[in-house]
């Protein structure tokens, strides 16, 4: 088997009174297709992903992504699914939004888009404006987090973000008040902080999505162990409530009709 595949997504609708062809397809709807078709392979963290390479062909208009071999298998088995159950609320959020945009454009143009691999016996799911391939909203639903990290971006010209690289989720982005960054005496970068902050996650899965997170105060977080601190409180905790229990009565509650 080839160590290389592709997935073709072929666009067929009009222009006016013309058909559809790869010379009056603009450039932003290539770029929109650019993007979206990353997120259709790799939803997740694109960092470490193989290349992928791009061709646009006749036929009205054809959009052809060659990748690893491995992630078109794993791409053909997700159309496959998409296209029995005419349902994404299973994929991942990226992968979901990809749809998503993908049926939206349908919707909005009259196109039809057909989606497959390179594979001999390939999946296919057909997108145009008859289906409704959109997450179904009840299963995000509005949630607050705390995320633990070192602050590695601030700011934004029309929008500001803060960017925060956690050790479970890595980096992620949280829409941030300008007067807030404003207003911030102290230079953030390269500090660890914790940030509470609201957002969707999915009811069933867990999963959250990083592009609804939004900011609502940054929490001072020393993650340092301070063993003097923690003898104070001990000390503490002796001359209040400990101090006042017998520990073998104690002990007999806990264990109750039980011997050691």
């Amino acid at each position: 088997m080839d160590k290389i595949g592709y997935i073709e997504i072929r666009i067929t609708g009009s222009k006016g009174n013309l058909d559809l062809t790869p010379d009056n397809y603009d450039i932003r709807e290539v770029i929109s297709m650019l993007e979206n078709a990353e997120d259709l392979l790799f939803s997740g963290n694109k960092k470490d992903r193989p290349t992928i390479s791009y061709n646009i062909e006749e036929g009205s208009v054809k959009h052809i992504f060659k990748t690893s071999m491995q992630y078109i298998i794993g791409f053909n088995a997700i159309i496959g699914q998409v296209g029995q159950t005419n349902n994404i609320d299973f994929l991942d959020v990226g992968t979901a939004r990809a749809f998503e945009n993908i049926q939206s454009i349908a919707a909005k143009k009259n196109y039809s888009f057909n989606i497959k691999t390179s594979l001999e016996n390939t999946n296919e799911v057909k997108v145009d404006k008859t289906t409704r391939l959109y997450r179904t909203e009840a299963v995000w639903a509005d949630a607050e987090f705390y995320f633990y990290g070192k602050v590695t971006n601030a700011g934004g010209k029309d929008k500001a973000n803060i960017h925060i690289t956690t050790e479970e989720l890595g980096s992620i982005s949280i829409e941030t008040p300008k007067s807030f960054l404003e207003d911030y005496e102290e230079n953030l970068l390269y500090k660890t902080f914790g940030i509470r902050a609201t957002g969707k996650q999915h009811s069933e899965t867990g999963e959250i999505d990083k592009t609804t997170l939004k900011f609502v105060e940054l929490v001072d977080y020393q993650p340092k162990y301070d063993e003097q601190y923690l003898k104070t409180l001990r000390e503490k905790a002796k001359k209040s409530w400990l101090g006042n229990i017998n520990a073998h009565n104690w002990l007999r509650e806990i264990r109750g009709g039980y011997e050691a």
